[in-house]
C-alpha cells in the first residue's frame, strides 16, 4: 500500500480568496493546450494565427467549464442542485462531467465556427488532438482533491483516500490521467500528423475517449447515487460512453467514405 499524499486542496490564499489546485490544474491544461495548438498551426502551415487560436481556446474553455459543471450537476448531483442552486457555481469544490463538457465544447465551437465562417469539422479536427492534455490535468486535480477514487483493491500501489473509508483503493484518477491524457494524446497527435479526411480526427477522438473511459470505469468506484446501472458492473460513466463510442464509429465510417479535401485552401490560394 502507498500512502496518499494528503495535499492541501488550497494551493495558496490571497487575502479572503483561496486558490485551489483543482482550478490551477485547469489553467495549466489550457496553457499547455494553447502552446500545442499554436505549434500545430505552424506545422500545418494553415490560416490559423495566435490571435485566432486564443479566441478558439477562449470559446473552448467556456464550453468546458460551463458544460462540464452543468452536466455534472444535472447527471450526478441533481437533488443537491435542487436544494442549493448556488452550488452550480462552486466549481472550485470539484465536480465536472466530461460528457457535459463535451457537449458544451460542441456548442461553443459551433458558435465560433459561425463567427469566423469556417466549417465546424475543420475547427474540431484542428484542436481535438490536444484535448487529452486538459483531461490529464483535470484528473490530477481530482487526485489532489481526493475525489473519484477507485474500487477497493489489494494491489501494492493501493491508497487509502481520506473520504473513502479504511480500505486501500485503486488510484483510478491517475489511471485516467495516463489513459485519457497521455495515451490518447500520443495516439491522436501522431494520427493527425498526416492528412486525414475531414471529420476523421474528430471522430477518432470521440471513439478513443469512449474506449479508454469505458475501460477506466472498471477501476473507478461507481458513483454513490447510482451504483451499478445494470449487470452488477455497468456504471453511469460506461453507460454514457456507449453511445459516444457508437457515434465515433459512425462518424469515422462517414469520414473515410469521403475523398480527402484540403482543410486550409485559403493559405494555399494566398501563397
Amino acid at each position: 500500500m502507498i500512502a496518499y499524499p494528503n495535499i492541501d486542496p488550497v494551493a495558496f490564499s490571497l487575502g479572503p480568496l483561496a486558490v485551489h489546485w483543482y482550478g490551477l490544474m485547469y489553467l495549466v491544461g489550457f496553457a499547455l493546450a494553447w502552446l500545442l495548438v499554436c505549434y500545430r498551426a505552424r506545422q500545418l502551415h494553415s490560416w490559423w494565427d495566435v490571435s485566432l487560436v486564443s479566441d478558439l481556446l477562449f470559446y473552448v474553455a467556456l464550453g468546458v467549464i460551463i458544460g462540464g459543471r452543468v452536466g455534472y450537476m444535472l447527471i450526478y448531483d441533481l437533488p443537491e442542485l435542487m436544494q442549493d442552486p448556488i452550488k452550480l457555481f462552486k466549481v472550485w469544490q470539484g465536480g465536472m462531467s466530461f460528457h457535459g463538457g463535451f457537449c458544451g465544447v460542441l456548442i461553443a465551437v459551433w458558435l465560433f465556427s459561425r463567427k469566423i465562417k469556417q466549417p465546424f469539422v475543420v475547427i474540431t479536427d484542428f484542436f481535438v488532438p490536444v484535448l487529452p492534455v486538459g483531461l490529464a490535468m483535470g484528473r490530477i486535480g481530482n487526485f489532489i482533491n481526493g475525489e473519484l477514487w477507485g474500487r477497493a483493491t489489494d494491489v501494492p500501489w493501493g491508497m487509502v483516500f481520506p473520504f473513502a473509508g479504511s480500505m486501500p483503493r485503486h488510484p483510478s484518477q491517475l489511471y485516467a490521467c495516463f489513459l485519457e491524457g497521455v495515451v490518447l494524446f500520443i495516439f491522436l497527435w501522431f494520427y493527425s500528423a498526416k492528412p486525414k479526411p475531414p471529420m476523421a480526427v474528430s471522430a477518432m477522438f470521440v471513439l478513443g475517449y469512449a474506449v479508454v473511459r469505458f475501460f477506466d470505469e472498471f477501476f473507478r468506484q461507481p458513483d454513490l447515487q447510482f451504483g451499478f446501472i445494470a449487470f452488477d458492473w455497468l456504471t453511469m460513466g460506461q453507460l454514457l460512453s456507449i453511445p459516444m463510442g457508437i457515434l465515433g464509429v459512425i462518424l469515422l465510417w462517414v469520414a473515410y467514405r469521403r475523398p480527402y479535401t484540403d482543410p486550409y485552401p485559403i493559405q494555399k490560394e494566398n501563397a
